[in-house]
């Protein structure tokens, strides 16, 4: 038997961390117009926050302006060389190119530059990987994964012979690349069966949440926006809350236990960010739909962070996407990491928050320090209680359970207490209350 170590930490990477700026001006191609940013380096340090949310280790960093696009490296060759030498004079052995590299781009940008190049959805993906706890999670990544790399296979084999045919022809068979193309397209339809079953399986626990019924609020930003922080505060769980990108992937439920003494079931949902990979949004459908199903939907921004503004509209495109008939009205936004803000900073944000319309009223919060969380409970309560229907009910001595029930699902108005031990409450139900009452009453 030997005593011999074997170290299996994986090698360090030294990264340097490449920001393509690209701008068309005189081209006939059409882009998509990104949306305004404050400052040009905030792309920039949210992919070195990105790469360090992998543990790699940021030795140079570059923003390189691109003014005419190159179809074999995105970048012209000028900045291709000038990046070879920076990750020469640094030992790097991995560049991170913070925009979206075709196939072909990143085979010969690893060519030019003897390196491993990732590109920003390639990372977002690397940390989804990592993350991913649940069963669920997993397998949204593994099928985003999937649909990133089925296109890349060109640049992955290398071992692109023709497989012999098994015919007595010995003809010239099927291609390793079409092979793997076969068995990824399989695994593809295989992850998405599972999901879809990890779907019809969501959509029967929120019929039975409905019939108990609950009202449904959903958590959503921009990653790092403090949600998973402001669910602990809320509901006194242990949610993983860091200041960290994305770290928190899995969707969480917990009860949430409103000032006029209803509960409501509250869910913390993956983070988005901007540039969001069409492979994870369409992967994380099933996720998202505790979003698409809430009774309520809290927008949580970072008011500290000079890009809140473009945050909140990187969101709300995201939203569009997988609510495109999203009710305005369903929708309250919570401002929050106040604490971390001076007091001229928070006096013209109480002052931009004022101006808003009452229905659009944002409530400024800290979920660190608790600081406007009672006025947001207060708020939520408010708001699902907006729809029901107002009712005088009364209750004998026996029927205790029906009247916790009631104080537990719906509001109590008014209370008249009888001297012979009924109580007369003048409450307001929701629809499915309601009926869920009228049954339950029916059978007493």
């Amino acid at each position: 038997m030997t005593g011999k170590y074997v170290d299996h930490t994986p090698d360090i990477q030294r990264t340097v961390v490449v920001d393509p700026e690209i701008s068309f001006h005189g081209s006939s191609q059409k882009v998509e117009q990104a949306i305004e940013r404050k400052y040009d380096d905030s792309r920039l340090d949210e992919a070195v926050g990105l790469a360090l949310a992998l543990d790699l280790e940021i030795v140079g960093t570059l923003t390189v302006r691109v003014r005419k696009l190159n179809p074999a490296t995105l970048f012209g060759q000028g900045k291709v060389d000038d990046v070879r030498v920076m990750c020469e004079e640094l030992e790097a052995n991995l560049v991170v190119v913070n925009g979206s590299l075709s196939p072909v781009q990143q085979r010969n940008l690893e060519k030019e530059w003897g390196v491993k190049v990732i590109d920003r959805t390639g990372l977002i993906l690397e940390i989804f990987g990592r993350r991913a706890r649940t069963n669920e999670g997993k397998l949204q990544v593994e099928l985003a994964r999937l649909e990133y790399e089925k296109s890349r296979l060109v640049r992955t084999w290398t071992h692109l012979e023709r497989q012999r045919a098994t015919g007595t022809t010995g003809g010239p068979g099927e291609t390793q690349i079409e092979l793997d193309r076969r068995m990824i397209a399989d695994k593809i339809k295989q992850l998405k069966s599972e999901l879809e079953e990890v779907r019809r399986t969501r959509g029967l626990h929120r019929s039975a949440r409905k019939k108990v019924p609950y009202p449904v609020v959903a958590l959503v930003g921009y990653t790092n926006a403090g949600k998973s922080t402001l669910f602990n505060h809320l509901t006194q769980a242990e949610v993983l809350a860091k200041d960290m990108l994305f770290a928190t992937l899995d969707t969480t439920l917990r009860t949430l236990k409103l000032p006029n003494g209803r509960s409501a079931i509250i869910s913390d949902t993956v983070g988005f960010i901007s540039d969001l990979p069409h492979e994870l949004v369409a992967a994380f459908r099933a996720t998202l739909e505790e979003v698409m199903e809430a009774d309520l939907i809290l927008h949580v921004r970072d008011m500290s962070n000079p890009e809140a503004d473009a945050q909140g509209k990187d969101v709300e495109q995201v939203l569009k996407v997988i609510l495109p008939d999203l009710d305005r009205s369903r929708m309250m936004e919570v401002w929050n990491k106040i604490d971390l803000m001076d007091d001229d900073s928070r006096d013209v944000l109480q002052t931009r928050g004022i101006l808003h319309k009452a229905e659009t009223k944002p409530y400024l919060v800290s979920a660190i320090t608790g600081e406007g969380i009672d006025a947001l409970l207060q708020a939520i309560a408010r708001k699902v209680d907006q729809e029901g229907t107002e009712l005088d009910i009364t209750l004998d001595p026996s029927q205790g359970s029906l009247m916790a029930w009631v104080y537990q699902n719906g509001r109590v108005l008014d209370r008249f207490d009888y001297e012979d031990g009924r109580v007369q409450l003048h409450v307001k139900l929701s629809d499915q209350a309601l009926g869920r009452y009228e049954r339950m009453a029916a059978e007493a």
